[in-house]
């Protein structure tokens, strides 16, 4: 079985076998032609793909829950969501701080983001329908990590 092979059927054991071959490099050892050199690049490249993906749900979840705060303040689930968005905050300014080049990523994505918050927010909360939101972002990106004055 080739390591491309490997790579699409057991990444796991792929992707030890690639390490010990980095390893054996880094020793000195001339295995240059056995690492599976475009997958790996693909998989540094998809390390921090996961980092900028990761923190940009947590942001669109925040947004989100922001806006059905502001909608829909009297409903049920507002506490729930106070909670939940305080967890997100949490997380995606741990993630920021152990990848600061993701900022001004994030910082550029943030209209496209709340656009998508906009799209995945409920339509209807308690039969009371949804009432206009913002088109623009009104949120800044230190806003939402930090203010849960928002809410």
């Amino acid at each position: 079985m080739s390591d491309s092979d490997l790579y699409d059927t057991d990444i796991l054991t792929w992707s030890e076998q690639q390490a010990a071959l980095l390893r054996r490099m880094a020793s000195g050892e001339r295995v240059n032609d056995q690492v599976d050199w475009q997958n790996v690049i693909e998989e540094i490249e998809s390390v921090g793909n996961e980092q900028r993906f990761a923190a940009e749900s947590l942001l669109t979840n925040i947004m989100r829950h922001l806006l059905q705060i502001a909608a829909w303040p009297e409903a049920a689930a507002v506490s729930h969501w106070r909670n939940e968005t305080a967890g997100w905050r949490v997380q995606v300014r741990r993630r920021l701080r152990r990848n600061p080049g993701l900022r001004p990523i994030i910082q550029a994505e943030l209209a496209e983001l709340y656009q998508d918050a906009i799209e995945t927010m409920y339509h209807e909360v308690d039969g009371v329908p949804r009432p206009p939101v913002p088109t623009s972002c009104p949120f800044t990106l230190d806003e939402l990590l930090t203010s849960p004055g928002l809410e």
